[in-house]
């Protein structure tokens, strides 16, 4: 079955299922045809359902990152080379349009391309003819391209830095990925599958997230889209389940930057011993920093969440005494609690606000 294969899409935002009704309209067509998205949207995760939605499914998938080569090499990786075609050609190789005939290849990073790899590709992409490198032989090869990039291409053509011509043979038509930003609703439901897929691997049962980690979460900007809440929320969850307590997963500032320390090369570790001395005896408060690309609202929707985690979790769930702990009486604290969603669980969301993972 043709839709075994393809990889599993999450999400359920209306610009999300809009480009994946995009694809399955392409993918039949036997034309080449262009992936454009920000770093970390699934452009290779749409470029493997492009190839097993088409009739070349049955046939070889291959990938091809131009960035990671250097000129002569991806000439040599795309095309192939002949003994004897540069200094450490000891024998002829097949290159990936030969390794990949009858299929599909898939060109991430095209815009990195070199003038001369984009002029070979411009006839290979229209009449299937290449030589290899080094190689007087015309060879033949029927491989359908699907090229990803996340720059824009038009611009780059206009200022003579990508060759129009081969622009105008990829762009057969083109598939343009929304940002995580723009997909209300899916940054929970992706958290949660990455968060199980982490607890999994340690043979741990996975708790669920806090109300403050999901928004922390639904609030930040994911300049990285989903591979860096991939991240974040492995991250996250593995420190959690490390610490023991079977409590959901409560936000936790320093895993959105890892690299966040005042011993990173150019951290500021410029206060005096006397100085340092006096930090570490004087008890820290963690005040949040505000950030300006959050909401206020927002911002304070988050600091109160993450009173009321660090409540529940110091009487064990109680809220009663979760309520003492914070210096507010039973029905103030029980009116936060409606006002976050709280269950009746420590740190649990009500049922009705738990969403379904679907994979696409």
């Amino acid at each position: 079955m043709i839709g075994s294969q393809t990889p599993q899409l999450i999400g359920e935002a209306p610009s999300w299922l809009a480009a994946q009704e995009h694809v399955s309209r392409l993918a039949p067509l036997d034309r080449p045809c262009l992936v454009i998205g920000e770093r970390g949207t699934g452009k290779e995760l749409i470029g493997e359902r492009m190839h097993f939605l088409s009739r070349r499914w049955e046939g070889p998938y291959v990938k091809v990152n131009c960035a990671a080569l250097s000129e002569e090499l991806l000439d040599s990786e795309l095309f192939g080379h002949e003994r004897g075609a540069f200094t450490g050609a000891t024998e002829r190789r097949l290159g990936r349009f030969e390794l990949a005939n009858g299929g599909t290849l898939f060109l991430d990073e095209i815009a990195t391309a070199s003038q001369r790899v984009q002029e070979k590709l411009l006839r290979v992409v229209e009449y299937g003819e290449f030589q290899r490198l080094g190689g007087e032989k015309v060879l033949s090869t029927d491989v359908r391209v699907v090229a990803a990039t996340n720059v824009d291409l038009p611009s780059k053509a206009a200022r003579g830095e990508f060759r129009a011509d081969l622009l105008d043979r990829l762009a057969f038509d083109v598939v343009t990925l929304p940002p995580l930003r723009a997909r209300p609703g899916d940054i929970s439901l992706l958290a949660d599958f990455f968060a199980r897929r982490m607890a999994r691997e340690m043979a741990e049962d996975f708790p669920g997230f806090a109300p403050s980690a999901i928004t922390a979460m639904e609030n930040h900007n994911w300049p990285g889209n989903v591979r860096e809440l991939r991240n974040f929320a492995q991250r996250i969850t593995y420190r959690a389940i490390s610490e023991g307590g079977g409590e959901p997963v409560r936000f936790d500032p320093s895993a959105m930057d890892p690299f966040d320390s005042p011993y990173r090369p150019g951290g500021n570790l410029s206060e005096t011993p006397d100085q340092s001395a006096a930090i570490r005896a004087e008890p820290t408060t963690n005040l949040p920093r505000p950030d300006p690309l959050i909401p206020f609202e927002d911002q304070v929707r988050l600091f109160e969440t993450e009173l009321i985690d660090a409540a529940l979790s110091a009487s064990n769930g109680h809220q009663g005494n979760a309520a003492k702990y914070m210096g507010l009486s039973y029905h103030q604290f029980r009116g936060l609690l409606k006002k976050h969603g709280y269950g009746k669980g420590a740190g649990k969301l009500k049922d009705e606000q738990k969403q379904p993972i679907r994979g696409m």
